[in-house]
């Protein structure tokens, strides 16, 4: 995996939000039987018709009987994309309750309008807290702008009120509570499900597969070579330069009664004592289909004083045959437990790439984050289709990705974690931080639910299957 631009410039600036004002639609969904329901109130800090960003400031209201849990809220907006292949990011400037407690991530609509066939998904952390009958969060100044920085036009968005520039509430965004629509109206035909349909469990027959539980002795067991992957002995980057990537690191241990690989990365504050982990297949074979893997991050070291800028990982790339060729590809989960790339404290990225050149630094891709304590186990999938990319955590979306970064040529797997640099914790006390990881799958040219590669990997496990690679060579 490259690296890769601070991610604070990827978050530069994004506002603006504009279409003419139209009648209020009529407002839809009913509260659940438990009486949560809200409200959402919409202004605009960027009211002219085009824009370099679209500005949709936001208020949640709690107008049922009961506290509501801001972390069930989903509140939706939704505009016309200004081309085919254009991608945007989300960025909050300022909110009463943190910027690090809201999440935005961008989807496309199954059935477009004329002034619709995207959507912003606004959502909060648990950290937000909760609302209280009658309160609101307060102001949320949001912004989203294209990656290329071209003028957005807003006058055909549907969200979009021009004339809105104080708070009242507005019924062309949508919202839901724990997935059951409570709030507004969606452009014809693209109504949030209410209640959301139940995904189906049963996988698909068929499908050249790989899977791999990790059922290894040791670093140098044979069979780790023969099934196709590589424990990593050679020098580069990423990382802390001069680092060692150490392959007697990466052992193999019961947990939970199935064998889990560990990656163990250590320090004691200098280069020459830095020892990272990696482990990639052999072959870069794998294209569109289903990703999956259940990994363990871990926010604080196994022994050692913490803080250290770490990057724990699960990941596809292919090789950059040239700055800013446009066949490379890379799509991430990478956890940062201390921060690092100018965030302060943990946050999750998923990021898609198009391409980038290395000197002078320019990236192109796209990416979703969330500021909050991921340690502990957890189920990472991404699919790659013929229209776009999406990363779920836990059964539940995490980010959807534009066309614009599908890949072109085949990638390998990986998983690795390494420091960014040796700035977060400068002590010379020696500190070691695990990684873990249970299980990988890829099914080739089959987009899987979460719930369908949960029934896979059961299905592997009851037979007694280990490892499988049908899938071939490119």
């Amino acid at each position: 995996m490259q690296r890769r631009t601070t991610p604070q410039r990827w978050r530069i600036a994004a506002v603006a939000v504009a279409t003419a004002v139209t009648s209020l639609a009529a407002l839809t969904g009913t509260a659940d039987a438990a009486g949560e329901t809200v409200a959402v109130q919409y202004r605009t800090g960027a009211g002219s018709a085009t824009a370099d960003q679209s500005e949709p400031w936001l208020k949640v209201r709690n107008t049922g009987a009961v506290p509501v849990q801001l972390s069930t809220v989903k509140v939706r907006y939704y505009f016309k994309a200004d081309s085919a292949g254009a991608a945007y990011r989300f960025a909050c400037s300022w909110a009463v309750k943190g910027c690090a407690h809201i999440t935005g991530t961008f989807g496309t609509l199954a059935h477009p309008t004329a002034t619709a066939d995207r959507y912003l998904d606004i959502g909060f952390t648990a950290g937000a807290g909760s609302l209280a009958p009658g309160a609101d969060t307060g102001d949320m100044q949001l912004r989203f702008h294209r990656t290329d920085w071209q003028p957005l036009k807003q006058s055909d968005d549907y969200s979009f009120g021009a004339a809105r520039t104080t708070y009242a509430d507005w019924p062309k965004v949508t919202a839901q509570v724990s997935g059951s629509t409570v709030w507004g109206t969606a452009p014809e035909g693209n109504d949030p499900t209410d209640p959301p349909t139940d995904p189906p469990t049963d996988p698909p027959a068929g499908g050249q597969t790989l899977f791999d539980d990790f059922n290894y002795s040791g670093h140098s067991d044979p069979r780790i070579s023969a099934n196709g992957w590589n424990v990593r002995a050679n020098s580069g980057g990423p990382g802390v330069p001069g680092a060692t990537w150490a392959p007697e690191n990466v052992t193999f241990a019961a947990s939970g009664g199935n064998s889990v690989m560990n990656l163990r990365t250590s320090t004691a504050g200098t280069a020459a004592s830095t020892r990272q982990t990696e482990v990639l297949t052999k072959a870069t074979k794998f294209r569109n289909g289903t990703y999956a893997a259940r990994v363990k991050f871990s926010d604080a070291p196994v022994s050692g004083p913490d803080g250290d800028h770490l990057v724990q990982t699960f990941f596809t790339i292919n090789d950059l045959k040239a700055p800013m060729a446009d066949d490379y590809a890379e799509y991430d989960f990478e956890y940062l437990p201390n921060g690092g790339w100018g965030e302060p404290a943990n946050i999750l990225y998923t990021t898609s790439w198009e391409t980038y050149n290395p000197d002078p630094w320019q990236a192109v891709n796209q990416h979703t984050e969330s500021r909050q304590s991921y340690a502990g186990w957890h189920d990472l999938v991404l699919t790659i289709d013929n229209n776009s990319i999406t990363y779920y955590v836990d059964g539940q979306p995490f980010g959807t990705h534009d066309a614009a970064y599908l890949p072109e040529r085949p990638m390998s797997i990986n998983f690795n974690q390494w420091l960014i640099d040796l700035a977060g914790q400068t002590s010379t006390t020696p500190r070691a931080y695990d990684q873990q990881v249970d299980y990988v799958l890829h099914v080739k040219d089959q987009v899987l639910t979460p719930a369908q590669v949960t029934a896979k990997i059961n299905a592997y496990r009851t037979s007694g299957t280990t490892f499988e690679d049908t899938v071939p060579n490119a």
